[in-house]
């Protein structure tokens, strides 16, 4: 919603004011469109150049997470909490082989059904699992601070995938203003090759080929960049729940009691999304 709201307000400041300062109007609406295209196309043109596929779709999906707002709330950390503390518990009363068939089919797994939102993300379920399959395999014989480098490495490597698509599209940002010339002076061009035209007519054509150069930089400031520097913190937060799983393992592997894993685990998360302690340990006590 504050996208949105930021959005209208910096067209209303930039736009408004230019049409109330008695701006002409009509050369805007008629060299827009024609400007717009040529500079934003070059733009997603030399976007698609530069990154592969994923990257692509990477920024598509972080477009829709800017204006929808943060992937997970308060609800999704609490269920991620309970149900790796839940996989914890098994493993450490009942031992890992309790678990084998779990990991193997999380989507039939009792552990996970009831978390269908946790289920869709498969970087995250895959996280859970294989970590589990390490402790199964190791027979108990595990170093905590192995599986937390390992869990790191994991984490740095998803984290670095989203924040690539916010680096390139801040690259757009950083062209922008350059293909906003290119747009200005090939305006120039057709504006010399209309030099017997009356005055009124190459003032027009002179006011399009500038408004290149102002597309140019506003996109890039005004919109692109700003959507990119939401992106990334959006990204950034989004991998809030995969050190929430971490911190879990982890703790638990260091033998600490439930109520500073769960402390742990509730450090990992943004302070707006950070469920209470008690509404985490109320809901794992069935409460």
């Amino acid at each position: 919603m504050f996208v949105i709201i930021g959005l209208i307000f910096v067209h209303i400041c930039t736009f408004g004011v230019f049409l109330l300062h008695g701006g002409n109007g009509k050369v805007l609406l008629e060299a827009l469109p024609f400007e717009m295209v040529t500079i934003m196309g070059s733009g997603i043109g030399a976007l698609i150049i530069s990154n592969d596929l994923s990257t692509i779709r990477d920024i598509g999906r972080g477009l829709v997470l800017v204006i929808k707002g943060s992937k997970w709330k308060k609800r999704d950390f609490i269920d991620t909490i309970i149900l790796v503390s839940n996989l914890m518990k098994t493993l450490r009363t009942k031992g890992p082989r309790a678990l084998e068939s779990e990991i193997e089919t999380p989507a039939s797994s009792s552990y996970f059904q009831p978390y269908s939102k946790l289920l869709k993300d498969d970087e995250l379920v895959h996280l859970i699992t294989d970590t589990i399959r390490i402790m199964i395999v190791s027979s108990g014989n595990l170093n905590a601070y192995a599986v937390e480098e390992v869990m790191d490495i994991r984490i740095k490597q998803r984290q670095n995938k989203l924040l690539h698509a916010s680096s390139a599209l801040l690259a757009l940002s950083g062209a922008l203003p350059a293909l906003g010339i290119v747009a200005c002076v090939l305006g120039i061009v057709k504006t010399m090759s209309a030099i017997d035209q009356p005055p009124e007519i190459l003032g027009g054509l002179i006011g399009a080929a500038l408004l290149g150069t102002f597309l140019g930089v506003f996109l890039s400031y005004g919109i692109i960049e700003p959507l990119a520097k939401r992106m990334e913190y959006l990204f950034k937060e989004e991998c809030q729940i995969f050190f929430v799983v971490k911190h879990i393992f982890v703790a638990t592997l260091h033998g600490h009691p439930q109520p500073l894993v769960i402390e742990a685990a509730r450090a990992a998360i943004g302070h707006h999304e950070q469920p209470s302690f008690n509404e985490v340990f109320d809901q794992l006590l069935g409460r």
